[in-house]
């Protein structure tokens, strides 16, 4: 190809998910309300968190960083997909595309770490109960968490920086809801074999390694339990951690099926989908299925709204 025809563009046009006024709109409340909800759930859990002593401990800490990063993961790319709903001409320009892939990656990366970490606090709270405080030290638990943010990060930026500089001669539709790494990849005019192996290994990096280390703490979690004699007591060892593994299952399964399967075998409407689910359901999910099964937050939710309405009175 001659080098005149390789060429960036300004700016991106999505194709979304249907131009179909009606569906947009009806998309637009339905977006917009699981966003609040998102919001709103996530924002309890830091609230309960911080205000509730009983919850400062290590699994608590980690999930109080899950919830920061479902409302920075869902609002780096929800605004701008309602926005896009009331508009006939849905574009995004170069520099703020690259913006929200960055923030995307590097956040589905920095939860899909902190899962692992996750994985790793219950399989000491199970497994060896005893010396859980003397194991799971605030230090550990600062360190896990940078160590996921700044792996979220730099994988983000190496990511980042390849894909939104490869040229696209002047194509600029992209089917899609968001700027995504794939999309823009198939964009490209360019070879991209060395872009597919940048993906393959960042998903080795930040989905399948942690994955096997969480498959791998559930394993002597499962075989710990399954030791326990008596009934009440498997019960609860599996309460402590079907919170967890729920979340895990949900959002490791569909990122897994996605980024690790051949790249023929992928389709943009696939894409499209998990996009949306990360960035729209899971976020809104992940404080419900703690909540709803977690009795430590439910005691603090409990005691949170008996102190404001003794404050009333």
């Amino acid at each position: 190809m001659g080098r005149h025809n390789v060429t960036w563009v300004s700016e991106f046009i999505l194709m979304g998910l249907s131009s179909d006024r009606q569906t947009q709109a009806g998309l637009f409340v339905l977006f917009g309300a699981t966003y609040l909800l998102t919001l709103l759930g996530n924002g309890l859990i830091l609230l309960l968190i911080w205000l509730d002593v009983r919850l400062h401990l290590p699994m608590y800490f980690f999930l109080c960083h899950l919830s920061l990063v479902d409302i920075c993961y869902t609002s780096s790319g929800v605004p701008q997909m309602l926005v896009h709903f009331l508009l006939e001409k849905k574009t995004i320009s170069f520099a703020r595309c690259g913006t929200q892939l960055f923030f995307s990656l590097a956040l589905a990366g920095t939860e899909f770490l902190l899962l692992a970490a996750m994985a790793y606090d219950r399989y000491v709270a199970v497994c060896d109960p005893l010396c859980y405080i003397a194991v799971m030290r605030p230090r550990l638990c600062v360190a896990l968490a940078a160590v996921s943010w700044l792996v979220g990060l730099a994988n983000s930026a190496m990511q980042t920086a390849l894909t939104m500089h490869l040229p696209t001669c002047g194509h600029n539709v992209l089917n899609h809801v968001a700027c995504e790494t794939l999309a823009l990849v198939r964009l490209a005019c360019v070879d991209v074999t060395f872009n597919q192996v940048v993906i393959v290994a960042s998903s080795v990096v930040v989905l399948l390694v942690p994955g096997c280390l969480v498959s791998l703490s559930y394993t002597h979690i499962i075989v710990a339990i399954l030791r326990i004699r008596s009934t009440q007591g498997r019960r609860k060892a599996f309460r402590t951690c079907a919170s967890h593994l729920t979340v895990v299952s949900i959002s490791y399964g569909m990122a897994l099926f996605t980024y690790m399967q051949p790249r023929s075998m992928a389709s943009a409407e696939q894409e499209k989908v998990v996009v949306l689910f990360y960035a729209v359901v899971t976020p809104m999910l992940n404080p419900l299925i703690y909540s709803l099964r977690n009795k430590d937050v439910k005691a603090a939710l409990s005691r949170v709204l008996m102190m404001s309405s003794e404050l009333k009175h």
